[in-house]
């Protein structure tokens, strides 16, 4: 990240008290649409704005725009072209400036704004998914939004949805049952020729009028969430410790102008945070460490050229993702076994890692192999950690 958006990260913290709200105006010049919504969850809408303007090559407008239909959200989209993806190009874009930052509530925020439903132009029409782009975060890619709770299927749809959400917010130390809040409204009734649904849209609302009026209906509860988190491998608490204590590091090293020790920190620390959920890292490992290399046991590995990274692997819901995108720059996969021959070959080719640390890889491959789910990343983790030993 270059000097100017560090600096940038600082000012929003700093002037986020002062900064005025950039939606206010925006409804008020949108065209007349059935079914208006769009500000319901204004508070996450808010948050990504605040995260995107820190760097947006794609020039989008505000992130009202993502939840519109494809007429009215076409005159805020910037460059993205398909505006069925805009909402997934603008929580990414989001997602990785947060992500940057070392900012746990805004990747949070991300993840959520991603899940919202989105408008239709009717009572019971479900709205189309991305499927021209694919987002660069995993996390990301892993949410769909929800869907019109009038729509064919929409309880239990809204219902799975929700629960990934839950457990991507986990992954990154964030608190999962804040996915409830992505919920949507009761079904309006799909004969209803005004088509106003059982909705609100209220300008003004900080929070966002679905709260405020005590209009939204969960989809899951807390004890679902608490369970569908559990069954991804997730430890909840020791992912949140590590997640707070590399932000607390990025922070630090913001503030004392250390603009590469942060972007390196803070490019791990979403990874970490999935990583460090295992039983293999212990919570206070991850308080008292001081870079991301002491936090998951790699400090005196050589990894050649990539000194200072994390070769690890996370697990979430159903997929497998790299610790370390800044790195090892892979999509997730279902099957772990094309993940841990990357980055093999990334330690081996790219990296110049020493040979005693490609051998552990290899074998770390082999043994994942024969395993699945998160069992699978934990034994391709510990053949690099136990290398460390």
């Amino acid at each position: 990240m270059k000097t100017q958006q560090l600096l940038q990260v600082l000012l929003s913290v700093t002037l986020a008290s002062s900064r005025p709200l950039p939606h206010r105006s925006i409804a008020s010049r949108l065209h007349t649409r059935e079914v208006p919504q769009e500000l319901s969850h204004f508070k996450f809408l808010s948050s990504v704005q605040d995260s995107l303007q820190l760097d947006n090559p794609n020039e989008i407008v505000d992130p009202v725009f993502g939840l519109l239909g494809n007429e009215a959200g076409a005159e805020g989209a910037g460059l993205i072209e398909d505006i069925d993806c805009l909402q997934q190009a603008t929580a990414d874009q989001a997602f990785t400036n947060a992500k940057a930052a070392g900012d746990i509530q805004g990747m949070t925020d991300a993840l959520i704004y991603r899940a919202l439903e989105r408008n239709t132009g009717s009572v019971g029409l479900a709205s189309v998914l991305c499927e021209s782009l694919e987002a660069v975060n995993p996390e990301i890619a892993a949410i769909t939004q929800h869907q019109d709770p009038a729509s064919e299927g929409a309880a239990e749809l809204n219902r799975q949805i929700a629960l990934d959400l839950a457990a991507q917010i986990a992954s990154i130390g964030g608190d999962p049952l804040q996915a409830i809040d992505s919920g949507t409204f009761e079904p309006g009734d799909v004969n209803d020729p005004t088509g106003a649904g059982n909705t609100c849209d209220t300008e003004g609302d900080e929070e966002g009028c679905i709260f405020t009026l005590n209009l939204l209906v969960p989809d899951v509860s807390e004890d679902e969430i608490n369970s569908a988190v559990a069954e991804a491998g997730i430890d909840v608490e020791v992912a949140a410790a590590g997640a707070d204590a590399l932000a607390d590091e990025c922070t630090a090293e913001l503030a004392a102008g250390d603009d590469e020790a942060a972007v390196a920190n803070a490019t791990a620390t979403a990874g970490v945070a999935a990583a460090v959920a295992t039983d293999e890292v212990e919570a206070d490992q991850v308080a008292s460490s001081s870079s991301s290399a002491d936090v998951l046991g790699l400090a005196n590995l050589d990894l050649g050229l990539c000194r200072g990274a994390s070769p690890l692997i996370a697990f979430g819901g159903s997929s497998y993702a790299p610790v370390d995108l800044g790195v090892f720059s892979h999509n997730s996969v279902d099957s772990i076994n094309a993940l841990t021959s990357f980055i093999c070959d990334t330690l081996s080719s790219t990296c110049l890692a020493n040979s005693d640390v490609v051998e552990a890889c290899v074998l770390g491959q082999a043994l994942a192999a024969q395993q699945t789910g998160i069992a699978a990343a934990n034994a391709f983790n510990n053949a690099i950690l136990l290398l460390d030993v």
